[in-house]
């Protein structure tokens, strides 16, 4: 396995062995709707890594437990450290031999709720502590989003919280917290199956109608009035997505069943997680376990096996802390 390093960067930098680094990052939901490529929100689940430089001529040890434990990925294809390799790279370093990871997560795996940015965010943070490297917010997101492809799902891992992220020109993004309503929940059911980015970008189309453009552009506005005021008419036509979630919808099986069950019984809305197989319902408190289980029987209805949670926006973002025999530096959440 080779260690990839940049071209004319510093000669590697000899770590302490006895730091450890101990990195915490969120899950989120991206899209929520109308909010394509944009908008994402942190959400309770969460992805835990440790890591610590041993005398190892490998460059990276993993050893994976959670819902992460049956992850079939050598080390150098591995998120946490490709994250960890763009940040070597962006700080002008050589990654270090002998990094050992422990990872564990209760993040399920593609199904539309951040599982690879959690991964690239932990990896860019541990590099950076490492490193010592000083890298703000602003920064985390840019490495971490030429690697996704997109900011909605690392913005709120790394921040916390909704966020808007605009791009600014090249991999560079400006990325604000949104206000939540505090009377809305978030009604996640995970189905038993997966629905693979790669598969659920090749179902968007090349071209749009110019009035289904006219209408997903204001339906994006109307998700960020919506999530801060909960009035339900904005936030529910901002949830009935036109841009992506009809393309993607047949990819779930149910999701018509599903979708239709819950906002018969008092949600808000329900939309696609990302890109799937999870639908998220946006409900407020009094209506939320009536559509759970609402939800849950209309997919039990098609053959499908699901779970659920519930959630308000997850205002922590990720965090890591460094340890020593004699030192403990903490890095807060990082905000703009």
């Amino acid at each position: 396995m080779s260690t990839l390093v940049p071209q004319g960067s510093a000669t590697p930098r000899r770590v302490a062995d006895d730091r450890v680094y101990a990195v915490r990052v969120p899950a989120s939901t991206s899209n929520l709707g109308a909010g394509f490529d944009s908008i994402g929100m942190a959400i309770g689940r969460w992805l835990h890594v440790t890591a610590s430089i041993g005398a190892s001529d490998q460059p990276v040890t993993i050893r994976r437990a959670g819902t992460v434990a049956s992850l079939d990925c050598a080390g150098g294809d591995d998120l946490i450290w490709r994250g960890f390799v763009a940040a070597c790279v962006a700080l002008r370093r050589t990654p270090p031999n002998g990094v050992e990871l422990d990872v564990t997560s209760d993040i399920p795996v593609a199904r539309g709720l951040g599982s690879s940015a959690a991964a690239v965010v932990a990896g860019v943070l541990l590099a950076n502590a490492v490193f010592d490297g000083g890298l703000d917010g602003a920064a985390v997101i840019d490495i971490a989003a030429a690697l996704e492809g997109h900011p909605d799902n690392v913005a709120p891992s790394t921040l916390g919280g909704a966020v808007l992220s605009v791009r600014t020109g090249g991999h560079h993004y400006r990325s604000v917290r949104l206000g939540v309503h505090p009377s809305l929940r978030f009604i996640f059911l995970v189905p038993n199956f997966e629905v693979r980015t790669a598969v659920a970008r090749a179902a968007l189309p090349q071209h749009l109608k110019f009035e289904t453009a006219v209408t997903a552009a204001s339906r994006a506005a109307a998700l960020v009035v919506g999530l801060q005021t909960a009035d339900v008419e904005i936030l529910a036509a901002a949830l009935d997505d036109v841009l992506h979630v009809p393309f993607r919808r047949a990819l779930v099986t149910g999701y018509d069943h599903v979708t239709t069950a819950a906002i018969a019984a008092g949600a808000i809305g329900a939309t696609l997680s990302g890109s799937g197989s999870t639908i998220v319902a946006v409900a407020q408190n009094g209506a939320v376990n009536e559509v759970c289980k609402a939800a849950l029987r209309a997919w039990r209805s098609v053959g499908i096996e699901a779970d659920a949670f519930l959630t308000a926006a997850e205002g922590s973002g990720a965090t890591i802390d460094t340890r020593s025999d004699t030192t403990q530096k903490i890095y807060g959440t990082l905000h703009f």
